[in-house]
C-alpha cells in the first residue's frame, strides 16, 4: 500500500475513533484516583452505539436551526481535523494559512452551536451559550498568535511546519514550544469544557456550560454533538503532539509515540480532574486569560529570536 494512502488512514482512523478512547481513559484515571474500578475504556463507545438506536425528542418551539446544527457541528469539526499534522506530521489537506482555516471552520461549527442553542428559547441554554462565546473570544486570539509566531518561526505557511520549531531554533525553540503547550493545554481544557473550566459530570444547570447547551438534543443529534467534542479534544492534543514529537522516526515509532502523547495527556486530564475542583464562574476567565498570556511570551521570544530584539 502507498505510504501517503496509509497515512491518511491512520488519521482518518485516530480522528474518527481516539476520540472515545481518550474520553474512556480520561473517565478511568478519575475512578482510579477515586479508589474506584470504573467502566471499561471503551465505555464511550458503546454509549455512542445505544444512543444511535434511540429515538429524537424534538421542542415544538424550535425551527430547522436546531435540526440542522448538529451536522454542522460534526462536518465541521472532522473537516477541521483533515488540517492537522497527525502520524508522521502528516495533514490530509496541507495548504498554506491552513490555521486560518481550521480555526474558522471550527468558528463556524461554534456558531451553530451558540444559536442552536438559543433557537431552545430556554433561558439556562441561552446562558451557557453566553459562557461558551465569551470564553471562545478570549480563547481564538491568543491561539491566532501562538500559531502565525510558530509558523512565521518555521517560514512555511502550514501546519505541519510547527513540528521544525525546536529543531531550527535552539534554545529559543525549546522555550518557544514550552510555552505553547502550555498555552494549548488550557485552550483544550477550556474548548473541550473540562474541569477547571467546566464539569462535564454536573447536573446544575447554573454552573454548567457546555452540558447546559444541549441539553434539548438527544438520539443522532446527541450523538454527533458529543462526537465532534471529542474530535476537537483530540485535535488539540495532536498539535501539543506535533510539538514534543521529534521528526524522522519511522512509521511504527511515530504511531506509537503519537498515541502514547495522546493517552499521557488524557490521564492528565483526568488526575487534574481529580486532584482540584471547578473554579467558581468569576475565575474561570482569570484562568482562560492565563491562555493569553504565554501566547503574548511566545510571540515575544519569536519576536526576538527573528528581529533580535
Amino acid at each position: 500500500m502507498d505510504k501517503n494512502i496509509m497515512l491518511i488512514l491512520f488519521n482518518i482512523l485516530i480522528l474518527l475513533f481516539m476520540p472515545f478512547f481518550v474520553i474512556g481513559i480520561v473517565k478511568k484515571t478519575k475512578a482510579f484516583w477515586a479508589g474506584r474500578k470504573g467502566v471499561s475504556v471503551f465505555q464511550p463507545l458503546f454509549d455512542t452505539i445505544r444512543l444511535f438506536k434511540k429515538n429524537r425528542t424534538i421542542s415544538s418551539t424550535t425551527s430547522w436551526i436546531f435540526n440542522f446544527a448538529p451536522v454542522v457541528v460534526f462536518a465541521t469539526t472532522l473537516f477541521a481535523g483533515l488540517f492537522v499534522p497527525m502520524i508522521q506530521c502528516y495533514s490530509i489537506i496541507n495548504v498554506a494559512g491552513a490555521f486560518v482555516i481550521f480555526s474558522y471552520i471550527l468558528g463556524l461549527g461554534k456558531f451553530f452551536a451558540l444559536i442552536s442553542a438559543m433557537d431552545t428559547g430556554s433561558s439556562f441554554e441561552g446562558m451557557g451559550a453566553s459562557r461558551e462565546a465569551c470564553f471562545t473570544t478570549i480563547v481564538e486570539p491568543a491561539f491566532f498568535i501562538i500559531l502565525a509566531s510558530l509558523i512565521v518561526l518555521s517560514g512555511n505557511y502550514t501546519f505541519a511546519s510547527i513540528t521544525d520549531v525546536i529543531k531550527s531554533n535552539g534554545t529559543f525553540g525549546v522555550l518557544i514550544v514550552i510555552m505553547a503547550v502550555f498555552a494549548l493545554f488550557i485552550m483544550l481544557l477550556t474548548e473541550c469544557s473540562r474541569v477547571p473550566v467546566d464539569d462535564p459530570t454536573t447536573h446544575l444547570e447554573l454552573t454548567m456550560i457546555h452540558e447546559v447547551m444541549i441539553l434539548d438534543n438527544s438520539g443522532i443529534d446527541l450523538v454527533l454533538i458529543t462526537w465532534a467534542s471529542g474530535m476537537k479534544m483530540v485535535i488539540l492534543m495532536a498539535l501539543i503532539a506535533n510539538l514534543i514529537i521529534p521528526l524522522g522516526l519511522g512509521l511504527k515509532a511515530s504511531i506509537g509515540l503519537f498515541l502514547l502523547t495522546l493517552i499521557l495527556l488524557a490521564v492528565i486530564i483526568g488526575t487534574l480532574e481529580s486532584a482540584i475542583a471547578r473554579l467558581r464562574m468569576s475565575h474561570v476567565f482569570e484562568f482562560v486569560f492565563v491562555m493569553s498570556s504565554f501566547a503574548l511570551i511566545v510571540a515575544s521570544l519569536a519576536a526576538v529570536k527573528i528581529y533580535g530584539i
